[in-house]
């Protein structure tokens, strides 16, 4: 089945992230867009998942529980889960201690908001959530296998907090099966980055959206062939199996 998705959406709980990014705001987004699949990945935190998880399913929209993690190298990678109980897990176990305790200046920064599936302002988090971590990027591949999920380096185009902006290459050593680009790519970037050419990769193009009009960028073009629209049909995919 066509599955058209945006698998790359902060919520109003990555700081960078604009107050109107509530759980019905980017779920009635994606029914605009048309997309059947989207995820929240918010920086090292999975704390608006619940509550979009149970508007999407409210609303016929299958949501994947994600996080956007910045690995000691300052690369942010994006973490797949089959569902929400391994999301939780992996934040609490692997990335809450991880994660140095800085705390978030609102006024700086800007707020860290934690939602319910009304959008009613339910908390904050008060750690500075767009830091590095102390999770490695030669470990994350293995660490998220043990969760169930995947690991993709995320807009590996840009040129900041990317893998290929900070290495200048991939390579099949890494461990990594599939990669983000950004809805910005430039046509030739796959045959001049070393490492990427003709390898055996998945690719998908998602919106990174911080704004709402943000949201489906891609939505006229991105789609995945899936024989089910669910999580674990996805990480497989991302895993360059066979489905």
């Amino acid at each position: 089945m066509k599955i058209r998705y945006d698998l790359h959406i902060h919520s109003a709980l990555s700081p960078c992230g604009d107050e109107d990014m509530t759980p019905n705001n980017i779920v009635n987004m994606a029914l605009i867009c048309d997309l059947n699949m989207i995820a929240v990945a918010d920086h090292n935190t999975v704390g608006n998942v619940e509550a979009v998880m149970k508007v999407g399913e409210r609303a016929g929209i299958t949501v994947v529980p994600a996080m956007e993690l910045e690995t000691a190298e300052e690369i942010h990678v994006l973490c797949l889960f089959p569902d929400l109980e391994s999301a939780r897990a992996f934040e609490r176990e692997q990335v809450a201690p991880a994660l140095p305790p800085i705390q978030n200046d609102p006024g700086i920064f800007g707020v860290q908001q934690i939602m319910d599936a009304e959008d009613r302002v339910v908390g904050e988090d008060s750690r500075y959530l767009i830091n590095a971590t102390t999770i490695s990027l030669d470990d994350l591949p293995a660490l998220m296998e043990s969760y169930g999920g995947v690991a993709v380096p995320a807009h590996i185009d840009k040129a900041t907090k990317s893998l290929v902006g900070n290495f200048g290459m991939v390579g099949d050593y890494m461990g990594f099966r599939s990669f983000e680009l950004s809805r910005r790519v430039p046509d030739y970037f796959i045959e001049a980055t070393p490492g990427l050419g003709n390898r055996p990769y998945r690719y998908i193009h998602n919106s990174d959206a911080h704004y709402l009009q943000d949201i489906g960028e891609h939505s006229g073009e991105n789609s995945l062939e899936l024989p089910l629209n669910s999580a674990e049909i996805l990480i497989s995919y991302l895993k360059n199996k066979e489905i």
